[in-house]
């Protein structure tokens, strides 16, 4: 039990590995991420509706979208922000995400709606599309859950999809955030309300802090009856800086910054929002 222990709350190497599968393949799992999507009192997993409507508005009237426009959203969910897109009149709408459970529920509601989207399962760091795109985007800070090397192929998957005048919408943590951060150890039965399985389990949350590479760890390990699972939850935090390095490498720069994707003006916070084109 003491070397149990002992490897269920050790500190890895920072970034690796890597188990974000888990939160998209796993049935149960799945279902829960769907309804945190669509649960409007938290912001687990997708924004508040009203954030994605303005969101969306801002973007389209920002960048002139239009019936010509072709965009496409990478980890796009259950389609909060494809089918706002859509509706605004956007005429080539792309999806992608990992999870089969959420774009089954996107593409039912696309049916539902009259709307023609375009949806494709699969990890989206292996997608390829012999379309170029006005927008791209990527949101609630999903490019920090990416390791430097996948962060670098995603950017120059970017690099390849985005038109010569198109842009990129993203969300970022800031190191802002890292530094609120605090390291800790915690052991619950049937943590986060059954988040993990249907069966009665123990969970091992440890948190870890990398202060070099402004890396934050979620380590969840998962003790069931049956079987165990371990996952890892990686979390980059940037600077404008730090962010830029890494764009400049694949041809890209930020082209503005602001504390969000609905356009408002930047400020000290857990978060920003940068607009990126070629450079």
């Amino acid at each position: 039990m003491y070397k149990k222990l002992n490897e269920a709350t050790s500190k890895p190497v920072v970034w690796s590995a890597y188990t974000a599968d888990v939160l998209w393949t796993d049935s149960h799992i799945a279902k829960q991420m769907l309804a945190f999507h669509l649960n409007q009192d938290i912001e687990a997993a997708s924004r508040s509706f009203r954030f994605i409507d303005d969101s969306v508005n801002w973007l389209v009237s920002e960048f002139g979208l239009n019936q010509d426009s072709r965009t496409i959203d990478f980890g796009c969910g259950p389609g909060l922000y494809t089918q706002r897109l859509k509706q605004h009149g956007v005429g080539t709408v792309v999806g992608l995400d990992f999870s089969q459970n959420s774009l089954e529920y996107a593409a039912e509601q696309a049916k539902v709606s009259h709307l023609d989207i375009e949806y494709h399962l699969g990890n989206y760091l292996n997608y390829s599309d012999s379309r170029q795109f006005d927008l791209i985007t990527l949101v609630m800070c999903d490019l920090c859950a990416l390791s430097p090397e996948q962060r670098s192929t995603l950017l120059a998957k970017f690099k390849t999809l985005l038109k010569p005048d198109g842009v990129i919408a993203l969300d970022v943590y800031t190191t802002i955030r890292f530094e609120k951060l605090t390291e800790s150890l915690s052991l619950n039965k049937n943590a986060m309300n059954g988040f993990w399985s249907a069966q009665d389990y123990w969970c091992i949350q440890s948190n870890f802090l990398y202060e070099a590479e402004r890396v934050s760890l979620d380590k969840y390990v998962i003790s069931e009856a049956d079987r165990e699972r371990t996952v890892y939850n990686w979390l980059q935090h940037f600077t404008v800086d730090m962010l830029s390095q890494e764009l400049e490498t694949h041809g890209l720069e930020i082209r503005a910054t602001y504390s969000d994707l609905r356009g408002n003006p930047l400020e000290e916070g857990d978060e920003m929002a940068v607009i990126i084109g070629h450079k």
